[in-house]
């Protein structure tokens, strides 16, 4: 596990610990390309410089978000924010379903808005997947 991911999960009580670990072990299985570091304070992998899936501590829960999960064409996330993203909420490892894990984790490989030029088009998403 990478070093600054690893501290974050340190950072954390016994069980949303055990629950990043097991995202961790998951997203890094299904996504073997893709680059991970901390991102604005959290764990989240790109595609081609691209967010594509993250975590992350909120006051009660970890939140699981994938940036282009409202396009996705598989139930099971809530839409988040103004743009693609939605997101999933867990404060306990046994809520997680692998299974539809990697299907969220295929369908993000599959399905990508271009978050990286977010910024340079002003604001504007453009489906790129």
């Amino acid at each position: 596990m990478d070093k600054e991911i690893q501290n974050y999960h340190q950072s954390l009580s016994q069980t949303d610990q055990e629950i990043c670990n097991l995202l961790y072990e998951v997203i890094n299985t299904n996504l073997p390309k893709a680059e991970k570091k901390i991102w604005h304070a959290h764990p989240v992998w790109f595609l081609e410089g691209n967010p594509i899936v993250g975590y992350s501590k909120l006051k009660s829960c970890i939140r699981l978000l994938f940036w282009s999960g409202q396009s996705f064409e598989v139930e099971g996330l809530i839409p988040e924010g103004s743009f693609k993203a939605a997101e999933v909420r867990y404060t306990d490892v046994k809520q997680i379903k692998k299974k539809e894990l990697k299907l969220w984790l295929s369908q993000a490989k599959k399905i990508q808005w271009d978050y990286k030029n977010i910024v340079k088009r002003k604001g504007k998403l453009e489906r790129i997947k």
